[in-house]
């Protein structure tokens, strides 16, 4: 599904809900299975990773150049920071900058997350 398919699907979804043909759940549910198709047949120059492991991150999908990319990114889209500590996390290939490098970030250098007192999730990354 190429993205203008994906986007009028999407359309229809939300057309049937303002005009009461679908409810809530049921346009979630269509825009949900639109999206997921769309990513899987993603044709980009990255590739789309899934996270399967606990919440909050299980589940999450996200394009990215490699695995230790997708995992800082799933980090990222959760709320998390990508700290040297992270439980099992292989970033030794990661390019680019590193979130817990930024300027002005909160959190210092090798905390474990953003969010006070949790831990970083054990999850792995597979290809979509």
């Amino acid at each position: 599904m190429d993205r203008i398919s994906a986007m009028r699907n999407v359309e229809d979804a939300l057309r049937a809900f303002e005009d009461g043909e679908a409810d809530l759940a049921a346009t979630e549910r269509r825009v949900a299975a639109v999206l997921r198709t769309y990513a899987s047949e993603f044709e980009g120059e990255d590739d789309v990773f899934r996270a399967v492991g606990e919440p909050p991150v299980d589940g999450t999908i996200v394009v990215a150049p490699s695995k230790p990319a997708a995992r800082e990114r799933v980090l990222a889209r959760s709320g998390l920071s990508v700290g040297a500590n992270t439980l099992g996390a292989d970033t030794t290939e990661c390019s680019g900058d590193r979130l817990d490098d930024q300027p002005g970030d909160r959190n210092n250098p090798g905390e474990l997350t953003g969010k006070e007192n949790d831990a970083v999730p054990e999850f792995d990354i597979e290809l979509v």
